[in-house]
């Protein structure tokens, strides 16, 4: 049965206005790393996208290697689209990234000019795409001059292989400065930057949010809910058909055992006072933030996806609640 897009999709979903540009994302973005890889039914992978557009999740974020195997989930997505919604390409925003090990050799990963471009080249035939909205550089490069990465991100946006340019995981508030410092000098500036950030991992206050207020450059977040942490999904114990049971690679059983499983208990309360699940408490928690435009949640499943969505219907918190939350992860 031909898919058709929900006509109300727009309706129930806010849009953030990223930086001092005129893209705005929305609230809730949708990141295809674990869960659209061959290693996923590929009609669920089809179900989740479909459900998301129709949820107003209009941003679907991949990069080069996500997988496995690498680059599997950037073929899915574009079956995703022949079949279902190539047909609203211009109501998308489709972003991929490069920075990790890709291919063999020396120029099939970090971030030379060689192997950025050379890799979006590879991601836009396997989405079968003319363009992405936003090209990443995934990482910091710590050989290659800066000013070598930032041109060939440059280029790809002049070359119309790219509307949109961004950075990811640069940490340090000097390196993200000098990234965008360059990028504007050539006419081209950094439109946001993909940083972890949740509860429980809160690096980025090392002055990098404060960064991004004072030069105006969006931020969206990926892991908000700690790999699962921040749900119900690990409150009355391990489920057999978790990441913990099921892969255990980026989620082992000690990380929900213990203090932090009192801590998750403890935010869940104040979760079910304000009406939402510890999930979309834990998304809107990052959202409160000035520069923060989207937060990129993953998915098993439809059902994750609305649970997720439906945060935006509570953004604000009291002093008092701030306070009780801060107590906890502190």
């Amino acid at each position: 049965m031909m898919y058709r897009a929900d006509e109300n999709r727009y309706s129930s979903m806010n849009y953030l206005k990223c930086g001092n540009s005129g893209l705005k994302l929305p609230a809730i973005s949708l990141g295809l790393w674990h869960n659209f890889s061959d290693a996923t039914i590929y009609q669920t992978s089809r179900d989740m996208a479909r459900k998301a557009f129709d949820l107003g999740i209009t941003h679907f974020d991949l990069a080069n290697n996500y997988g496995p195997p690498p680059g599997s989930a950037e073929e899915n997505f574009g079956k995703i689209l022949k079949q279902d919604l190539g047909v609203y390409r211009d109501e998308l925003i489709v972003s991929t990234k490069a920075g990790y090990d890709m291919w063999p050799g020396p120029y099939g990963n970090w971030g030379s000019r060689k192997y950025l471009i050379s890799s979006l080249d590879q991601s836009l035939k396997r989405m079968e795409l003319d363009y992405v909205d936003i090209f990443y550089h995934h990482r910091r490069d710590p050989e290659t001059p800066m000013e070598e990465t930032m041109m060939a991100l440059d280029q790809i946006v002049r070359s119309g292989k790219a509307l949109y340019v961004g950075i990811s995981n640069y940490y340090k508030p000097e390196d993200a400065k000098e990234a965008f410092r360059i990028l504007k000098e050539l006419g081209t500036p950094c439109l946001i930057h993909q940083v972890k950030y949740n509860m429980f991992e809160r690096g980025i206050e090392n002055g990098l949010l404060q960064v991004h207020d004072e030069e105006n450059v969006g931020i969206i977040t990926f892991s908000p809910l700690n790999k699962g942490i921040l749900t119900n999904r690990y409150l009355n114990g391990i489920p057999e058909d978790s990441r913990i049971k099921t892969d255990g690679r980026f989620l082992k059983e000690d990380d929900v055992l213990g203090n932090t499983i009192t801590k998750v208990k403890e935010l869940n309360d104040i979760a079910t006072s304000r009406g939402q699940t510890l999930a979309q408490m834990a998304l809107a928690w990052n959202l409160r933030h000035k520069s923060v435009c989207s937060v990129l949640i993953g998915a098993s499943k439809v059902s994750q996806i609305v649970d997720c969505a439906a945060a935006q219907n509570n953004l604000e918190f009291s002093s008092e609640e701030l306070e009780k939350i801060l107590s906890i992860i502190n």
